[in-house]
């Protein structure tokens, strides 16, 4: 090893910064797909059959291949940052995110199965445009949630309240 070389980190800390990057950058995945989602629930073309199943579609997409792997790399990088640190056992504010986590992996399967409605969503289309207008409704109330959790989120690992209690 080189005299100048920086030392090499410990091995819990290297763990700790690691399950940080990838819960971060993560949650920036989650948080983009949950925007794409919005902006095709609300501005997707609705001109033709065939264009909203598109938009469906690439809502689907985007639901099931970016939305559902990063918020589960979310939660388990979450989980795995609390066991590597031990001032997180105790903080009550990392065990409510947790909980909140949880709780958005939850909503976010919700959305996935919304997205999987195609032929639902398409009969809809076709034959009563009000049952649309309430399908597409409910899947947008359900994004805003999923967005206002994740924001809340960030501000508990921001602020970082007290909400200390012994866990061991």
């Amino acid at each position: 090893m080189a005299a100048d070389a920086p030392p090499a980190l410990p091995a819990r800390r290297l763990w700790r910064m690691a399950a940080k990057v990838l819960h971060e950058l993560a949650s920036i995945g989650f948080g983009g797909g949950l925007a794409a989602c919005l902006f095709i629930n609300g501005l997707g073309d609705r001109g033709t059959p065939e264009t909203f199943a598109t938009a469906r579609e690439a809502f689907a997409a985007i639901a099931n291949y970016l939305l559902v792997p990063s918020m589960a790399v979310v939660v388990v990088s979450g989980l795995l940052a609390i066991a590597a640190t031990r001032g997180y056992m105790d903080a009550g504010w990392a065990w409510l995110k947790a909980l909140l986590g949880i709780t958005v992996f939850e909503a976010t399967l919700m959305v996935v199965g919304s997205g999987g409605r195609h032929a639902e969503m398409l009969a809809a289309f076709t034959a009563d445009p009000v049952a649309l207008q309430a399908l597409l409704r409910s899947e947008r109330n359900t994004l805003w949630l999923l967005i206002a959790l994740s924001a809340i989120n960030v501000v508990l690992a921001v602020w970082r309240p007290r909400l200390t209690w012994r866990v061991r």
